[in-house]
């Protein structure tokens, strides 16, 4: 594995053992004056497997990238996109529904 691709295969490894769609897994791999960004493509359906509950998984993936770039003096960072067609929505509320919800607390 050479090493300015290893935390790209790593991610792209730990990730298809992590999803039921694995062959839908794409990893890119891009250098700039900020470090290495590693951006993550998973099918929508895998999405929950690949951020975890309250976001952990994606936090310990991206403390292991973290530990990779600094043994090779890199910062590595890792972002996850979000897929077409994805179920997540945004809630609007007016300021009156918020204030609403906080007043039943």
């Amino acid at each position: 594995m050479a090493e300015e691709t290893r935390d790209k295969d790593f991610i792209e490894q730990v990730v298809k053992m992590l999803v039921d769609n694995p062959d839908d897994v794409k990893v890119e791999r891009k250098i700039d004056e900020m470090g290495v960004l590693i951006s993550l493509d998973v099918n929508a359906n895998d999405m929950g497997m690949v951020i975890g509950r309250e976001g952990a998984t994606a936090k310990a993936l991206r403390t292991l990238l973290r530990v990779i770039g600094a043994k090779n003096n890199a910062r590595v960072n890792l972002k996850i996109n979000e897929p077409e067609g994805s179920e997540r929505k945004e809630e609007k509320k007016s300021i009156d529904e918020v204030v609403d919800d906080i007043n039943k607390i």
